[in-house]
């Protein structure tokens, strides 16, 4: 068997990482432990209004009396897209239960800021635009990507044009017109990893966006490395009960202004009870991730022991996420699950897997999928909450008999 030789390192790390996986992270410039501001971000203000539950704004509109205080605002918000003072305006211009969301995502990532949308592929256009608004339409990105991701790069559906390499060409990649540098680590598929500070002082100026949809802020925040930038499908693991489809970008407030006004114009909205539910999520991120995190390491030591298995990936900085190449037909391997579920997506209390290049990264063209790692043999697991050893008991099944 031809595992991967980085596999025990992996593993090594992950244990090594004692205060990622007790609770006692300490955020950058915060008072507070990690696993405190889950809980408490974004709900400081509860108890002085007699509530312990967030409450929920569905309001679309909001009256308001003073219409010459009220076009003050409005072109306050349009000069540079900073939150209106006082009492909401409009949905479209932002919604206090989705505000709460942002504060404490921001909060859990280091940044002065973050915005949310209605999917994370609306976040990721809505820097793309906001980039290509300032006459910089071209951007820099190193495979692999989510699949979408790449897609919306590669079709130049937004009028951008996009130069692909590996992050050592990232400075020759370059340009006066370069809006974005965009990475992913650990990526989705391969939970292949980037040196994040190296990435961005390789990028200059230019801003870093860093997906960080695998790793959470648990595991890792990118902004402490140099990215300007930090995106999320919260769709994934900061919802974690597979129940709410959204999008957030964290970044420094300057940017953040940016954002608003394209989602103010585009209306990429994040409806308030996604806003609600994602908040609920944040507050047992840690919990989830790291207990998600210790079965994935426990699966994948075992896969890596498996005759039936070619090769396994997992990353140096833990997680929840496994990629493995099979020498079965991968799909006969989906096909034989019972407890764990084929279905695209990730970052859910329950295990879910799916084959790569027949869903997630289907749009991406064939060649440029297996030179980004893609293989046809590889499947990618995410490791939920079930126990480990009925987990396995799936995984040994589906994966039939040794060869």
């Amino acid at each position: 068997m031809d595992s991967t030789s980085t596999y025990d390192d992996s593993v090594r790390a992950y244990d090594d990482s004692v205060d990622l996986r007790d609770g006692a992270t300490r955020l950058s410039g915060a008072s507070r432990a990690l696993a405190t501001e889950a809980v408490h971000a974004g709900r400081d203000d509860l108890a002085r209004q007699g509530l312990h539950a967030p409450p929920i704004d569905l309001s679309t509109t909001y009256p308001s009396y003073d219409s010459r205080a009220e076009a003050a605002r409005i072109d306050a918000f349009a000069a540079d897209g900073a939150d209106p003072a006082g009492p909401p305006v409009y949905g479209r211009l932002g919604n206090p239960t989705v505000a709460r969301f942002e504060t404490a995502l921001a909060r859990l990532e280091g940044t002065e800021s973050a915005v949310a949308f209605a999917s994370g592929m609306a976040a990721l256009s809505a820097v793309l635009l906001a980039r290509a608004a300032a006459g910089l339409r071209h951007v820099v990105a190193v495979r692999p990507l989510y699949g979408c991701s790449d897609h919306l790069l590669t079709a130049g559906l937004l009028g951008t044009e996009v130069t692909w390499t590996d992050p050592a060409g990232i400075t020759d990649a370059l340009r006066p017109d370069t809006g974005l540098v965009l990475v992913e680590s650990p990526a989705n598929p391969t939970l292949a990893e980037l040196d994040l500070r190296a990435v961005a002082h390789a990028c200059g100026t230019v801003p870093l966006l860093a997906d960080n949809t695998f790793a959470t802020p648990v595991l890792q925040r990118p902004a402490e490395h140099g990215a300007r930038l930090v995106l999320h499908s919260a769709t994934k693991y900061l919802g974690g009960h597979g129940d709410v489809l959204a999008g957030v970008v964290a970044c420094d407030e300057e940017f953040a202004g940016q954002l608003r006004k394209i989602r103010f114009a585009t209306g990429g909205v994040l409806h308030p009870l996604a806003g609600y539910l994602l908040l609920r999520g944040l507050s047992t991120l840690p919990v989830r991730v790291r207990a998600a995190s210790a079965t994935a390491a426990e699966l994948a030591h075992r896969l890596t022991a498996d005759p039936r298995v070619a090769r396994v990936h997992y990353p140096r900085l833990g997680g929840a996420m496994i990629a493995f190449e099979v020498y079965d037909d991968p799909h006969e391997v989906v096909s034989r699950v019972r407890l764990i579920t084929p279905a695209v997506s990730l970052g859910s209390v329950d295990t879910l897997i799916q084959h790569p290049a027949s869903i997630s990264h289907r749009v991406v063209d064939a060649e440029d999928r297996r030179g980004a790692g893609v293989s046809d043999r590889l499947l990618r697991l995410s490791v939920g909450l079930e126990d480990v050893d009925d987990l396995w008991a799936d995984l040994d099944r589906a994966l039939g008999e040794p060869r």
